[in-house]
């Protein structure tokens, strides 16, 4: 069988590293905002081509942590894509923020540019773009709405770490932009990790206070914050794994080009291939009418897959009060896709086969 991902294999290559880096956290004594998450937050920074980055828990805190940062009033509107995973509309919920959902491209299965503009109100505060499967939103046709409609940019990118948008690292276009690193994610810390990267000074250093129960002076609490804080072991661990990203990005653009290439299937919708070498391929997903077919077949014949993701927001019991929406492509989308093998420890053998394998669906159902 070949998995569709294997975090022992993916993260064998930096054991060595990651014990010594672990070991001197163990040994230094400080656990929390010590020296290793500086490092690493200025090494992200950098690499993002932002100005700033922080460290907080996860990826749900800091697109929490960042809509808190804004203080919308309770009741505002936020603009957030109907094909997206729950984690990127759990914030706004929290917050007493009302989700306005807005259909994606059928194309790329981002949020559409083209429809946002419908769903904006006096009541709209934020948008909040999702890079789902590695790929940056169509960022400048919607900051230019954001600056028609004076209206604050998140950006969910726990998928797209490394990737580009028309010669900008995702971390450095919108107001702010959030960052998962779950173990899966192309850079995966070994437990739950999330950051913050902003150009805001001012936005940076609130966030700051709040992922810190709002104090940066021990005692002293400024803002009613929380306790969001990354600490320092998985600190340490992306330190190590860090400068490895764009390697490990270009052997995920190597294997999707050959899926690109290769994969020839009737009914098999491929994702674009317009910005193969900015993209990140966090995921390679791709759609097809006969999905369950499909996938109990790859499964059958060694293959496994996964769906990212079965079930829309809308449509989930903890989002009812929505699920009457009329949502077609959303909803279409979720019906279709299956996402195939793609991680850093595929072998060339085993892309060979997941091609050739699939390839044989059609003469075998």
């Amino acid at each position: 069988m070949i998995p569709f991902l294997d975090l022992n294999q993916v993260n064998a290559p930096y054991l060595e590293a990651v014990e010594e880096a672990c070991t001197r956290v163990i040994r230094s004594g400080w656990y929390i905002l010590g020296n290793e998450l500086r490092v690493f937050e200025q090494a992200f920074a950098n690499y993002c081509e932002a100005e700033y980055c922080v460290g907080v828990a996860n990826g749900l805190d800091a697109i929490t942590l960042i809509l808190k940062a804004f203080e919308f009033p309770e009741g505002s509107e936020v603009i957030v894509p109907a094909n997206t995973y729950i984690a990127s509309v759990l914030p706004v919920s929290y917050l007493h923020l009302k989700p306005v959902f807005v259909e994606p491209d059928p194309f790329t299965l981002l949020i559409d540019p083209d429809r946002i503009e419908e769903k904006i109100t006096d009541r709209t505060k934020a948008i909040i773009t999702v890079d789902l499967y590695g790929r940056s939103c169509e960022m400048d046709a919607i900051m230019l709405l954001a600056s028609k409609y004076n209206l604050r940019v998140v950006t969910d990118a726990a998928q797209s770490h490394g990737a580009i948008y028309n010669g900008r690292k995702t971390g450095s276009i919108a107001d702010a932009t959030a960052f998962s690193f779950y173990p899966t994610k192309n850079l995966g810390a070994l437990g739950d990790a999330g950051a913050v990267t902003t150009r805001n000074a001012e936005l940076a250093e609130k966030i700051r206070y709040l992922r810190n129960y709002g104090s940066l002076v021990r005692y002293k609490n400024d803002y009613q914050g929380v306790n969001s804080r990354l600490d320092e072991m998985q600190a340490a661990i992306l330190n190590v794994k860090l400068p490895f990203l764009d390697i490990e990005n270009r052997r995920r653009r190597q294997i999707a080009g050959r899926y690109l290439a290769e994969i020839n299937v009737k009914d098999v919708v491929l994702p674009p291939h317009d910005r193969i070498n900015q993209d990140a391929w966090h995921l390679f997903v791709i759609r097809h009418p006969r999905r369950g077919e499909l996938a109990d077949y790859l499964e059958s014949n060694g293959v496994q897959t996964n769906i990212h993701y079965p079930l829309p927001i809308h449509k989930q019991q903890a989002y009812e009060e929505f699920g009457h929406l009329h949502l077609p492509v959303t909803e279409q989308i979720h019906r279709e896709v299956v996402s195939l093998p793609l991680n850093v420890v595929l072998s060339d053998d085993e892309v060979s086969y997941i091609i050739q394998t699939i390839n044989q669906f059609d003469y075998q159902t």
